[in-house]
């Protein structure tokens, strides 16, 4: 017998400032059902869940939970106004003796459950919140963005415990890897319109392309027929003396449904200009260390990055990742050692607090107001790459609207003001670009927009991010700060450097072309080994097929990158990177698939 769903919107419209954002939506949520819910910043995600968990109001149509059914919602900005500290805002609600299930997700999400509200950050007050939903245990979780604020080994706590929940839940997140570790089923919204594939994330961007392909298809027509038509009614005027009013009509009505049709958002129109070039050489860090008072953030460590170096920073929050940036870019200073700076360094910062940027000031002034962007004697016109360019105009470059430039930046969501630090950034040159978690907030067709600009950009990238999907398609080396001060190196992106580590990898996608990975270390030989496997080599033989199968995907991507005629005569650079890379993946899926049959013969042994 089929059960009733947990949630059912029936008929939903609602309207914002005069434009209709949903009109007739309906859907349903199932017992089980994982859903991610997509779409671009702006187009109604975080007010549709709203709808869902019944804190806004549609203008019309009904939202029901089936009888008993309990729902609980993680919203982006919660209010623990009432509450001394983080824990008693995260147990709020739970019966007595229950309170060690938030004394466990506060262990798993990092946050202290004594620190008072008064002096929590915006990231600790999100983790309680999520704490708190967790600990209720409702049958529909309604999550939204609940990895912003979480370093990579939290985000992996929460994967494990949504994996493991007999819970429902509905997700909005921009972190692709945990959509397609968690998610059976997409609701994507896109210019109003909600459309359900019973698929998870992973299927997504497929689906879209096929959708936007028969759209395109479908308007490509009706141009045509459009066009066909009105030269019927123009020439045959003279022929006739009664013209036929119903096929004029019918043009008429392919007119209004040709001018009725929303076109879809573009991507903004960013771009890098990297600026002078800089030596070979761009940092050169030899043993330096730093501790703030007994605790030690950093052991002697040594690290030079070359032009054209893909560097990610990783590890758990208040490990020291950001604080090792600033070392590297001489922002501070380190204990001991030194950091020698290559010639024509021009750095441009983008920092995780957004805090070059004044909230008080309106769009305008954000972008014009910039010493370095204004165009002498030009109110209105600021300097992008060497050429002036209306205010204006250049905030429309990153989507956003007339009625926004004077709008003040505060009004803006964690998007915008992330695309709008973005425009500031790319408006100069520079050749060294320090990005201080970027992907918070932005969608995930500006994501990948960056990363093509990112793979185009002939300076050099610094990169802190818990975006472990966006770690291996942009870096080719990683530094790991592994605790008590350790930092250590590794080639390549995040599944790299798990794989080097030895541990299972989550699914990602293809790394960046000019991204090197290591060949696997060879095993023993099968006489120097006794039968059977042991636990670690068990995780390994599971790990090596996804490895294998990567390092293919690699291998054509490459294939097809080297295919190209002139590359050689136009980016030799690149070409050689390229061929190195080949190279080495050739070569480490020689030896994984060697690693495989060696360990899959014992096994079967």
């Amino acid at each position: 017998m089929a059960r009733a769903p947990l949630l059912q919107l029936s008929g939903i419209s609602l309207t914002f400032g005069g434009n209709p954002m949903f009109d007739g939506l309906s859907l349903s949520v199932q017992p089980g059902d994982r859903v991610a819910l997509v779409g671009r910043n702006g187009s109604g995600k975080s007010t549709l869940m709203k709808v869902m968990a019944g804190l806004v109001e549609p203008d019309r149509g009904e939202v029901v939970a089936s009888a008993g059914t309990s729902v609980g919602y993680m919203e982006q900005d919660p209010d623990l106004s009432g509450f001394a500290t983080l824990g008693e805002f995260a147990a709020a609600g739970l019966d007595v003796g229950e309170e060690y299930r938030v004394a466990m997700a506060a262990e798993g999400l990092k946050f202290d459950p004594e620190r008072p509200v008064a002096t929590a950050s915006g990231g600790e007050r999100r983790r309680a919140a999520l704490a708190r939903l967790l600990a209720e245990a409702p049958e529909l979780m309604l999550l939204d963005e609940p990895t912003n604020h979480l370093d990579i080994q939290a985000i992996g706590w929460l994967e494990e415990q949504l994996s493991d929940t007999r819970a429902a839940f509905v997700l909005i997140s921009h972190d692709r890897a945990f959509l397609r570790r968690l998610t059976r089923a997409t609701l994507w919204i896109d210019r109003g319109e909600v459309r359900r594939q019973d698929r998870g994330f992973d299927a997504f961007e497929e689906w879209r392309e096929t959708v936007w392909a028969a759209e395109d298809e479908a308007r490509h027509k009706l141009d045509r027929k459009i066009k066909a038509e009105a030269r019927w009614a123009v020439e045959g005027i003279s022929a006739r003396r009664k013209r036929n009013m119903g096929r004029v009509r019918a043009l008429q009505a392919m007119r209004e449904e040709r001018a009725a049709q929303i076109r879809r958002q573009g991507t903004a129109a960013m771009a890098l200009d990297a600026g002078p070039q800089t030596g070979k050489r761009v940092i050169e860090a030899r043993g330096i260390s730093k501790s703030f008072g007994e605790r030690v953030i950093l052991r002697p460590f040594d690290l030079r990055v070359l032009r054209g170096d893909r560097v990610a920073f990783v590890g758990p929050n208040g490990a020291g990742k950001t604080t090792l940036i600033k070392m590297l870019t001489g922002e501070i200073a380190p204990d001991t050692g030194s950091v020698t700076h290559g010639t024509n360094l021009e750095i441009a910062v983008f920092d995780q607090a957004r805090a070059a940027i004044d909230e008080t000031v309106t769009l305008w002034d954000a972008l014009a107001g910039d010493p370095d962007m204004r165009v002498s004697g030009r109110a209105d016109q600021v300097m992008v790459r060497g050429q002036p360019k209306h205010v204006v105009g250049y905030l429309k470059d990153f989507l956003f609207d007339e009625a926004q430039a004077r709008a003040p930046v505060g009004s803006l969501s964690g998007g915008e003001k992330a695309r709008l630090l973005l425009a500031r950034i790319m408006a100069k040159p520079s050749n060294l670009l320090v990005l201080d978690e970027p992907t918070n907030d932005l969608d995930i067709e500006t994501l990948d927009l960056l990363q093509d600009i990112l793979g185009d950009y002939d300076g050099t990238v610094l990169l802190v991010s818990h975006d472990r999907d966006f770690i291996d398609r942009v870096a080719t080396t990683t530094v790991a700060m592994e605790g008590d001060g350790r930092a250590v190196i590794y080639a390549g992106g995040w599944s790299d450097y798990r794989a080097q580590r030895g541990e299972d990898a989550p699914v990602v996608t293809v790394a960046a072309v000019v991204a090197p990975a290591p060949a696997p270390a060879r095993p023993a030989t099968a006489a120097a080994r006794p039968p059977g496997l042991s636990f670690t080599e068990k995780h390994r033989l599971e790990a090596l097929p996804a490895i294998m199968e990567r390092l293919e995907a690699e291998i054509a991507k490459l294939s097809e990158f080297l295919s190209q005629p002139d590359l050689f005569q136009t980016a030799p650079a690149k070409f050689a990177k390229a061929s190195e890379g080949l190279a080495e993946r050739q070569a480490a899926l020689a030896a994984a698939e060697e690693e495989w049959l060696e360990l899959a013969g014992r096994d079967e042994g």
